[in-house]
């Protein structure tokens, strides 16, 4: 089970830091993916993660502000979103993949980032 939490409402410029906590073993078996979904909008991928965390991916429009990194000895990913602005307003989803990020296979529920102008 995941769970994504550190959400919140910040202004444009700021940085905010989400984390996805799972529970059970096996977390380092898979690769962890988030996801957002901006309000009336389909839900896009943002960055992965591999299993080990040799291996990161990031969509163009968060390349080179955000970073994605992981603890499997704690079970959790972390998102660092810097220079925020409002287009990364939306509901931030962790989910686990195995081989395609495009395809996860367990999400946890969400959490809100609102990025005021």
């Amino acid at each position: 089970q995941l769970q994504a939490y550190g959400g919140g409402l910040v202004q444009a410029g700021d940085s905010l830091s989400l984390s996805c906590a799972a529970s059970g073993r096996h977390f380092s078996s898979y690769g962890v993916v988030w996801f957002r979904q901006a309000p009336g909008k389909e839900r896009v991928f943002v960055s992965a993660i591999s299993r080990g965390g040799g291996s990161t991916y990031y969509a163009d429009s968060v390349t080179g502000r955000f970073t994605i990194s992981r603890d499997n000895a704690k079970n959790t990913v972390y998102l660092q979103m810097n220079s925020l602005n409002p287009e990364d307003t939306a509901v931030y989803y962790c989910a686990t993949y195995s081989g395609n990020y495009y395809r996860p296979t367990n999400w946890g529920q969400g959490t809100l980032v609102t990025v005021s102008s």
